[in-house]
């Protein structure tokens, strides 16, 4: 297609979409109202979301089911004929800034979410909006690596989301009027909510980010009929100390100083008060084990280890708790006195592993910003194995000091934030990673009560090349099946379909889908700003869609917008 038909037709499809968005309210209001088409919306059921693995019509949780693997079941998109994906609609926000948000798509209406808590619900077949709601935010917001949203929670008659004043609101599904609203934390002390909440018999789990803010963490369980408040897991518990970890989960020794550190525990005490420990994104619900699996971020502050000596249990690490209680079951710590701001972000999956007899045991993957995929025994949350590393590793476990100094991975990764997918049927998790050297460097500074505290600061270098790359990891053996360098770091997501197809975007703006065996290039897409949100995929009167945001991205610089594309193929 020419560059001037190309344009006129996108300018046709943003007419379009702007028009429906404004004129066709009522209509699509009359439409979810008469409940015809896509069925009864003021109700999600356990039943759907527990099924969720197989269902090829909807996209009900931010990571697709329960076990977060992203795998979509619908393969009527597939290798031979992706080439052929072309825009069904594309819907503007109000909001051009970065786009972090999964849509989450129930019986035809998709709802989505945008950078300072916005939320709306779509007509999923043709992007009309049905509903807007503007979160009311407070006189305090503190927040880092941007004004991000990651979605919605839906379950029963209602949708649920955190907000960056810390709170956790209900709404209703089918107008968008707030239900109700809860103070989860106090944004003067750092506090603040970018993850999308997770819903499960009858519970609304979220947990905090903050980790740079001297906050301490947690994740807490919401009544999702009353918001009422049911339990509390302390990321950071009393006793923070740990057993003085000498290596990280790779055997590689972290070149910390016990001594000094248990001389700084007798003078000052545990941190546990201001340690940090945020967990930024979804947990994995394990429903036979009544378990609940999600990663903590990094300490406070992020580089100065001086104030705040110990393990600093249980950042950095993978932990399990009851469902029913939130009580602690089992962790493992992927760094121990993390002073490299390599936290632990990328949402756990469930899957089934070998483990080091070759027996297929329950597992779960988490990608690291160490570059590596952590496979580990859902029983007892130990360590199975690691992978290769997905991107350079230099210098490691160098210290930061005052004038600074240079370790690869830097700070954002590796894996960042962005969720993995995998395809159980090859064996395969999919990551996308970043390469971006940096130098670390350390400076002291007392707990400022709610301001910006890293002890420090780590600095992009210049004159060093800055590149990501989407990765497949067979997970029972470790080993790297492929792999494809993208002349930017890759932040966002990615997805797995039946189709043969993995789909992830880059910061220039290109949505690409590759053969999932091979990495081949099948398809691409200029969006006109980064695609750095994780892609969903839903079907609608028998015609499956690929759904992602364009928005851009804070935390990397990328180009901002405001558009939601929803791609098909034609009739």
């Amino acid at each position: 297609m020419s560059k001037s038909a190309w344009k006129k037709m996108l300018t046709g499809v943003f007419a379009i979409a702007g028009f429906l968005a404004v004129g066709a309210f009522t209509a699509a209001a009359q439409e979810v109202q008469g409940g015809t088409l896509y069925g009864n919306m003021q109700t999600v059921t356990q039943d759907m979301l527990n099924r969720a693995a197989g269902d090829g019509n909807n996209f009900l949780h931010t990571n697709g089911n329960y076990e977060q693997t992203r795998y979509y079941p619908a393969r009527q998109i597939n290798v031979d004929n992706v080439k052929n994906l072309r825009p069904a609609w594309i819907f503007q926000t109000e909001i051009v800034e970065s786009q972090e948000t999964t849509p989450i798509v129930v019986n035809g209406i998709m709802y989505i979410t945008t950078s300072f808590n916005h939320v709306y619900a779509l007509n999923a077949k043709t992007g009309a909006q049905i509903w807007h709601y503007k979160h009311k935010m407070g006189p305090i917001t503190t927040y880092c690596c941007g004004p991000n949203n990651r979605g919605v929670a839906a379950y029963g008659d209602k949708v649920y989301m955190g907000t960056l004043d810390a709170k956790l609101v209900a709404l209703d599904a089918k107008t968008g009027k707030l239900v109700w609203e809860k103070q989860i934390a106090d944004p003067e002390l750092g506090y603040s909510e970018t993850m999308a909440p997770s819903a499960v018999n009858g519970k609304i789990l979220i947990g905090t980010n903050g980790g740079e803010y001297g906050i301490r963490g947690f994740v807490k369980a919401y009544d999702w009929a009353t918001g009422d408040l049911l339990w509390t897991f302390n990321t950071i518990p009393e006793n923070s100390v740990g057993v003085w970890a000498e290596n990280d989960a790779t055997g590689r020794n972290m070149k910390r100083d016990i001594a000094a550190e248990k001389a700084a525990l007798k003078k000052l005490g545990d941190p546990y008060k201001t340690l940090g420990g945020g967990v930024w994104q979804n947990p994995a619900v394990d429903l036979e084990r009544k378990r609940v699996y999600f990663v903590v971020g990094n300490p406070s502050p992020d580089l100065d280890g001086s104030i705040r000596p110990g393990d600093n249990l249980y950042t950095d690490s993978l932990v399990a708790v009851d469902l029913d209680t939130g009580k602690y079951v089992c962790h493992f710590q992927y760094i121990a006195h993390d002073v490299w701001d390599l936290d632990a972000v990328s949402p756990p999956i469930l899957t089934q592993v070998r483990d080091a007899n070759g027996n297929m045991v329950d597992g779960l993957l988490h990608g690291g910003k160490t570059g590596h995929v952590y496979i580990h025994n859902r029983d007892d949350c130990s360590l199975i194995r690691f992978s290769e590393a997905m991107v350079p590793q230099e210098d490691m476990w160098v210290l930061p000091t005052k004038d600074g100094q240079r370790m690869l991975p830097g700070a954002n990764g590796g894996v960042e934030w962005s969720p993995m997918t995998v395809d159980e049927n090859l064996g395969l998790a999919y990551a996308i990673n970043l390469h971006q050297p940096m130098t670390y460097h350390v400076e002291s500074s007392p707990y400022p009560e709610g301001k910006l505290w890293l002890g420090g600061a780590f600095k992009v270098i210049p004159t060093e090349e800055q590149w990501g790359n989407i990765t497949a990891v067979d997970y029972n053996t470790g080993k790297i099946r492929w792999k494809v360098k993208t002349p930017q770091p890759m932040i966002g997501g990615i997805m797995a379909t039946a189709g043969g197809l993995v789909f992830t975007g880059e910061g220039n703006g290109l949505f690409k889908a590759y053969d999932s065996a091979t990495g081949n290039v099948l398809w691409s897409f200029q969006a006109g700003a980064g695609v750095n949100a994780p892609p969903a995929s839903y079907t609608v009167d028998g015609k499956q869609y690929i759904v992602v945001g364009a928005g851009g991205n804070v935390q990397l610089n990328y180009k901002r917008g405001n558009n939601i594309i929803a791609f098909a193929l034609p009739d």
